[in-house]
């Protein structure tokens, strides 16, 4: 006997949260499969708030930093990154989250996720169109940096440990990778 599984819709996840079906726990949509985050610890907490306030400084009016909020992706996913750095305004997200062309990049902070935020966010975002994703591990002390999209798939992989990065989209912000994650 074949296992069927229900394939969630954007439309059917947005109906079910309006109906309150999720508001005693914390989901997210990856590809049609509804995701219970875990708790965030308090270095995960401490360090993304930290890094939001410093990329916020960073940026200026340039960009607008978005902390643990959705953005809406066409492969049936609306994943709640840790940080999402997008243009600006905010209230131009009144009617709905960021999409792929709205999203300057995406940081995820990893503890207990990592192997989630290497493998299948990391695959959900690049699908996406997502140009450049971060993931901040903090389990090994670095920062991991992915970029130069071609055909759905990062080409680029970047570890520092130390040191300064420039987005691609913001050559002139040079950002202390420590920061990041210390």
């Amino acid at each position: 006997m074949a296992l069927t599984l229900y394939k969630w819709t954007l439309d059917r996840y947005h109906a079910a949260i309006d109906a309150g079906l999720f508001d005693d726990q914390p989901v997210e949509l990856l590809r049609g499969d509804i995701v219970v985050m875990l708790p965030e610890r308090e270095p995960h907490a401490c360090y993304s708030s930290d890094a939001a306030d410093y990329l916020r400084r960073l940026l200026g009016e340039r960009a607008a930093v978005r902390e643990t909020k959705p953005v809406t992706l066409p492969n049936a996913s609306e994943p709640v990154p840790d940080i999402a750095v997008v243009q600006p305004p905010l209230r131009r997200y009144l009617d709905h989250h960021p999409y792929p062309a709205d999203i300057f990049w995406l940081i995820e902070y990893s503890q207990s996720t990592l192997m989630k935020d290497l493998g299948e966010k990391k695959q959900v975002y690049a699908e996406a169109g997502i140009q450049e994703y971060w993931v901040s591990d903090l389990k090994n002390s670095q920062l991991k940096v992915f970029r130069d999209l071609v055909n759905g798939a990062y080409q680029t992989e970047l570890t520092l440990i130390q040191g300064t990065i420039s987005r691609l989209s913001f050559p002139d912000v040079v950002i202390d990778a420590q920061r990041l994650f210390s």
